[in-house]
């Protein structure tokens, strides 16, 4: 078996979604990665919207109400918690047929990614048998039932002793994580998009001993590529002649951990620096009472195809990433796929992104007067079309498919060894 072709190499992926949310665009590329590349590669999801032969979901209206049913039923025990922590909490108790379904069928390799939201219980995913990957999109798996937290029970074991001040009720972080502990005895091959994860892996109580491999997420850079800057902004209806700031704001506004509250003081910061400045936000659409952040603001809305987010990566000057907590964002990728330089905070895995005054701009954690440093130090560069290239260069370099379908066939050769 360790001898195959990429030609003979079959794989089954599983994610919740095929084109819903952040995982479900970094799996499904990574799919797409490995056919390009010879690899026979199936997807398994619970909510298919790609419309793609190779995407296998749902086949009945039974199987659907089903798979719509799973994620409420599990919530009543997930509401017995009270927690200050505002992201997703994952109880993972609801059985499926998956892992039976992975032992039936011929495949070499069972690549998990996103399998959450009750399409995979804690139980399901131990009781799988076939040689098994499993791409890591948070830190779910190796936490309690939140998917990202800032706390240290994912490090030290999450015990009665240790649980934080902000929750109260049933203690629903050391039961999910105790029923890890309980089902997955055998270590299994993870892969992480960002360093900074793979850290946390190698951190965690859970998998410090289980083996952890960095491939970051992939992108089709013959598709995402640069667009003439003017010809964008005119195709969208934006201004030509003045600098735009990007942000991407899909939950942006409401989620403490993407950092809008620290961009919001940043453009404080910028009030008289940079005049003729405007925002364009995309992920939402204008609220009923905007608020006032000094400059004027466009926002595009909720954008779901590539051609569109194409054009507006390629018409902004500078994307902003103010997160506090963060594994590969796809912004990121995308922006620089199109040659649109990148200012983050130099946290999480955000520096795997931008390589500082190369690509981007890397801004002291949290130091939101050095991020509105960074956004001027971008807008004022004396020749933004070098940025540009090193941009686009370092993704192609980083991210194309041939990169990233070669790393991950190499790693099911080593497993299904």
């Amino acid at each position: 078996m360790s001898n195959k072709s990429e030609k003979d190499l079959k794989v089954s992926m599983l994610n919740v979604s095929d084109i819903h949310g952040g995982a479900a665009r970094a799996a499904y590329r990574i799919h797409h990665a490995l056919r390009r590349y010879g690899v026979d590669s199936n997807m398994f999801v619970q909510d298919s919207a790609a419309d793609d032969w190779t995407v296998l979901g749902p086949k009945n209206k039974l199987s659907k109400v089903i798979n719509k049913v799973r994620f409420p039923l599990a919530r009543t025990v997930n509401m017995l918690l009270h927690t200050e922590n505002p992201t997703l909490h994952s109880s993972s108790i609801i059985p499926s047929g998956w892992s039976k379904l992975l032992d039936s069928i011929e495949t070499d390799v069972a690549h998990l990614h996103w399998v959450n939201n009750e399409m995979m219980s804690v139980r399901d995913i131990g009781n799988i048998r076939k040689p098994m990957l499993w791409t890591f999109h948070d830190m779910w798996a190796f936490c309690g039932g939140e998917h990202y937290t800032e706390d240290r029970r994912w490090i030290d074991g999450y015990m009665k002793g240790n649980r934080p001040s902000y929750e109260s009720g049933f203690d629903l972080n050391r039961w999910v994580w105790k029923r890890k502990s309980h089902y997955w005895k055998k270590p299994m091959q993870i892969v992480t998009p960002s360093n900074w994860l793979g850290d946390c892996v190698r951190k965690s109580k859970l998998m410090h001993d289980w083996p952890v491999t960095v491939i970051p997420n992939a992108i089709d850079t013959d598709v995402w590529c640069p667009v003439d800057r003017m010809l964008a902004r005119q195709m969208l209806g934006l201004p030509v002649d003045i600098p735009l700031l990007l942000f991407g704001a899909m939950g942006g506004t409401i989620d403490r951990r993407k950092g809008y509250d620290l961009l919001r003081d940043a453009l404080m910061h910028l009030h008289g620096e940079i005049d003729d400045l405007q925002l364009v936000v995309f992920g939402q659409i204008a609220p009923k009472e905007p608020e006032n952040l000094g400059f004027p603001v466009h926002y595009m809305g909720h954008l779901h195809d590539d051609v569109t987010l194409k054009l507006l990566y390629s018409a902004a000057d500078v994307m902003v990433i103010p997160s506090r907590q963060d594994n590969l964002p796809n912004t990121g990728v995308e922006s620089l796929s199109c040659g649109t330089p990148v200012v983050a905070f130099n946290t999480c895995g955000l520096p795997d992104i931008v390589s500082h005054k190369k690509t981007g701009y890397l801004a002291k954690s949290f130091d939101t007067e050095d991020l509105a440093h960074g956004i001027k130090w971008l807008l004022s560069n004396s020749d933004p079309d070098v940025m540009r290239r090193s941009s686009r260069e370092h993704a192609v370099k980083s991210w194309s498919y041939e990169n990233i379908a070669q790393q991950y066939i190499n790693i099911y050769r080593k497993i299904i060894s």
